[in-house]
Formats: structure tokens, sequence, C-alpha cells
């Protein structure tokens, strides 16, 4: 839908940008502004977030305003705010890297600068993608108990400031020796299974910060997720496990991998957790589904992507 907003014809648009991540927001409300007055479209909405709001609340209102597609421009945590207010609409999300890891940004190909993610959506390349369900928050990227949410827990905003993604290495070293849980996994109902795991991460795409491939089988529009299971003991073992990842071999030891449309995991003490890089309040269960081809994304498209339109 298309219409005409002082003699400019084309789709509304909004940014939703964390002013925290920008260095120079009059070069990004340029970089945006003049990327779509090229392509004949009016100027965005502008909305920051907020401490107390993220983003979710500043979407919410450029949806009821009438955006057709909404730029989001900050961290992990900004994105997932955003994919909260979109998902089951038709509203497309243009995600602008920024902030620390992106990982949504990341894991499908949307690299670059902001100019480069304008013109991703200029292009006109949709996609859509499943996202994962927690309670009531939703995830694209990948939901955690354990380990993996005690390493975001010990990264520091600083360190992500000046390190970037390698931050969170000084945040896994510190807690490799994070004691193992005592968890019951269940699978679409079936029979649990008990393990002894360090974490357990559940995935709708497979790249982790720095572009490390978890799960190598992990697709965003299956309709189910993928589950792995870190069950380390020793610093060899995570130096054998790391590096069979970063090898991207078939085999990786002390992991378990599975796929499921809902995953419930029960632990005999309280875990840290974590959705999208972000932490949410410890908890000794985690119960999570899937929502099928629930978000509309801009992404690059080839001409021969049968998901893009």
């Amino acid at each position: 839908m298309f219409r005409q907003t002082g003699g400019v014809t084309g789709p509304r648009s909004a940014v939703v940008v964390n002013p925290v991540k920008v260095s120079d927001q009059d070069l990004l409300r340029r970089t945006i502004g003049e990327g779509l007055a090229s392509a004949g479209w009016p100027a965005p909405a502008w909305h920051e977030t907020t401490p107390e709001d993220p983003g979710r609340g500043q979407a919410e209102q450029a949806v009821r305003d009438g955006a057709e597609l909404i730029f989001v421009y900050g961290g992990d945590g900004t994105v997932m705010a955003v994919v909260n207010a979109l998902v089951g609409s038709e509203v497309a999300m243009a995600v602008l890297p920024a902030g620390t890891g992106n990982l949504l940004a990341v894991n499908l190909g949307l690299s670059g600068d902001a100019a480069t993610g304008v013109r991703v959506a200029l292009e006109g390349g949709r996609r859509w993608i499943d996202v994962g369900r927690v309670e009531d928050q939703c995830f694209a990227v990948m939901a955690g108990m354990g380990f993996d949410a005690k390493m975001i827990e010990g990264t520091s905003d600083l360190a992500k400031k000046h390190l970037g993604w390698l931050a969170y290495v000084g945040g896994a070293v510190r807690h490799l020796r994070y004691r193992p849980m005592r968890v019951r996994i269940v699978l679409d109902g079936g029979a649990p299974m008990r393990r002894r795991p360090r974490t357990v991460i559940v995935g709708n795409v497979g790249r982790l910060q720095g572009g490390v491939q978890l799960l190598s089988k992990a697709q965003p529009d299956d309709g189910r997720l993928d589950v792995a299971v870190l069950s380390p003991t020793s610093l060899a073992h995570w130096a054998s496990l790391g590096w069979a990842v970063l090898m991207r071999r078939e085999r990786v030891p002390l992991m378990e991998t599975y796929t499921a449309e809902r995953i419930e995991i029960y632990s005999a003490r309280v875990e840290p957790r974590q959705l999208d890089g972000d932490l949410i309040d410890p908890g000794r269960s985690m119960t999570i589904g899937v929502r099928p081809r629930a978000l509309l994304l801009c992404v690059p498209q080839p001409a021969s992507d049968p998901d893009s339109a």
C-alpha cells in the first residue's frame, strides 16, 4: 500500500532508535531520510527508546500512526522489543546494524551500515520468519538457560561498547566453571530427558556473537526450533567443544541437538535465563514455543529467493 504525503508517494515508515547506540544522530537522520527520498518515499517518523521502554511502545505507536515499514537502530534488546510489537502484523521490520551483536542482522545477512540497511529495505526483499515465544515475550534469535545467560550477565555494557562481541569472551571465560544444571527436558510432549548440562540453548537461527555457527541446520522459517544441550565438565571439554564448533564439524563433542515445536526445561534450582541476548528474570523452568512465519523482515534479496516478494 502506498500513500501520498506532502506530494511524495510511497509507503509510510518510522525509525525506532536507541539514542545510546548512535554516535551521530544527525548523520543517521540524513542517511535514512536521503535514502528514502531518493526512492520517492516520504520522510519517516522518528521514535527514540527510553530506559523504561526499549522499543516496543514506540513501535506500537508507529503502527497505530500508519507505518508500513519500521527501521530499527539499536542493540539486540531494541530489536527484540520491536519484534514483540510487530509479531503477527503485516508491518515489515528493517534492521539497521548497530550495537554489539545484532544477532538477527548477522544471521540473515544484514551486515553493513545504516545506508546499506536502507538500501535493502528499498530493494523490496521480504521474508516471513518464525519467532520463538517464552511466556508473553517473543524472540527472533535464541533463548537460553544456564551458562549462556550467566555469560551475558557477566559482560558489562562498558566492555561491549569498547570491545564489541569480543566482550562476551571475557564473560564466558569468567564463568567456564559455572556448575552444571540438573534438568529435565521435554520435547513436543515426549518422554522427559534428564541431563546435567552447563546450558541449554534454543535457537530460531544458528549464529552466535562473532558469527560462530552453533546450530548449523537451524532455519528461521521451518516452523521448528533447534535445541542445543551443552554438557562439558572441564576446561578441556570446553576447549574441545569450542574448537569443533569453530571448525563447523558435523559432530560436536558434549553437545546434543534436537528440533521441536515446544521445548520445556525444568531445573532443580533457579537459573539465569536470556532471550536474544537480553536477560529475563531467573527461573527454575522455561517453556518455549514457536509462532511460524509470524514476522516480516526486509532482507537482501536475490531475485530467485522463493521467500522474497
